[in-house]
């Protein structure tokens, strides 16, 4: 596989490192978790089969366990031995911690000038915010995203995607594979210095028109994506579910509004979303009101339209299509799993659904860094490896 041989160390927790490096191992990489004493939060974290959290099921594959207490000074030197022969290593502690542990990129690279060291944090390593903690919603609502997610009542709502974790996961993985591939020429690592922020204020150059040709902050309900565009919108149909009208090019609404009798109404799409184009958007919220989900799905297969029926999560993951791309998979178990969503022609990525237990590699890693069973047992009775 693509990423065969390569090694990353992995001190984060939670979802953006997480699945970071678990796409790496889903690709052929060897990845060690390195947990801390209470172990890697996930696991105990929302629903459970078998005393196993789902969200720890999806992030935590193929990987192995090391679990430390990095306050032990011999604990912390195995880990930099560990270290030594690592092609990447991910920390997403707040900026300064790795360094007062004295396992900071500095450290690290002396000792293995080939490392590519990727720190993931809320605010970045810089900047006035460096230290403030927060988690994804924080950083939505402190980057304009939580107040654009307007509900009809115009109230700002909580997002339905944790957007600031994954998008500094995949800023984070491109990243990294930048950096290796670079090291083929160089031989030099790098240190990327990666925040939740910067990686979802990078995500909006769609939105931005108001904020950066006006000056101001945009009218949600107006903007194209938001609201005001008559093909770009929520309706509700008459069994009070929803479908969704998604493109907003002017052929998508030519073609609907013949097949609806309206052409009259095709010259107000092709003006700019806003208030010009609320007739229309008040014809599909009539229009949809008379058939069920059901009968619009079926009358819909003759028309050119971007359109999607609004499903809940669990009838989505039911859909044939996820199947057939290998989105929803299961295990040996029967047990459910997100797939793998890089599809290479050749050496696809190919997870491996063993997920290891708290500590579980402690004693194969440590006696590969050179350990005899006597330092083991000692650096275990010391608190300084959880077994």
């Amino acid at each position: 596989m693509k990423l065969s041989g390569i090694k990353v160390v992995d001190l984060s927790q939670f979802l953006p490192g997480p699945h970071l490096s678990m796409m790496m191992a889903d690709h052929g990489a060897d990845v060690v978790m390195i947990e801390p004493p209470t172990g890697e939060p996930t696991r105990a974290v929302g629903l459970k089969t078998d005393g196993e959290s789902i969200w720890f099921r999806n992030i935590g594959r193929g990987k192995k366990s090391l679990s430390l207490n990095l306050k032990h000074p011999e604990a912390k030197e195995a880990l930099l031995k560990l270290m030594d022969s690592a092609d990447v290593v991910i920390e997403a502690f707040r900026p300064g911690v790795v360094d007062r542990l004295g396992i900071g990129y500095d450290v690290v690279s002396a000792r293995n000038p080939g490392v590519v060291y990727c720190s993931i944090s809320a605010y970045g390593q810089t900047g006035p915010k460096r230290l403030n903690a927060a988690h994804d919603l924080s950083i939505q609502a402190d980057s304009g995203l939580v107040a654009v997610n307007e509900g009809a009542d115009g109230e700002p709502a909580s997002p339905g995607v944790p957007c600031a974790d994954m998008a500094s996961s995949l800023m984070a993985l491109s990243g990294i594979l930048m950096a290796l591939y670079a090291r083929h020429t160089s031989g030099k690592g790098d240190y990327l210095d990666i925040s939740m922020q910067d990686t979802l204020v990078a995500w909006t150059p769609n939105v931005m028109g108001p904020v950066f040709a006006e000056n101001r902050a945009p009218v949600v309900k107006d903007e194209r994506s938001w609201g005001g565009s008559a093909m770009y919108q929520v309706y509700k149909t008459k069994d009070g579910r929803h479908l969704t009208l998604g493109g907003s090019e002017t052929k998508f609404a030519y073609n609907l509004l013949v097949a609806l009798n309206r052409e009259d109404l095709y010259p107000l799409c092709q003006e700019l979303p806003g208030p010009v184009q609320r007739p229309v958007v008040e014809f599909f919220k009539e229009t949809f009101l008379t058939k069920t989900l059901a009968e619009w799905t079926e009358w819909f297969k003759d028309v050119n339209v971007c359109w999607a029926p609004v499903r809940d999560l669990y009838e989505a993951m039911q859909e044939e299509h996820l199947a057939v791309r290998e989105m929803v998979v299961k295990d040996s178990e029967g047990k459910s799993h997100l797939g793998v969503p890089i599809k290479f022609a050749q050496e696809p990525g190919k997870p491996d659904f063993a997920r290891p237990k708290q500590g579980e590699h402690n004693t194969e890693l440590l006696a590969d860094l050179g350990y005899d069973d006597a330092a083991i047992a000692k650096m275990v009775e010391e608190g300084g490896v959880i077994s």
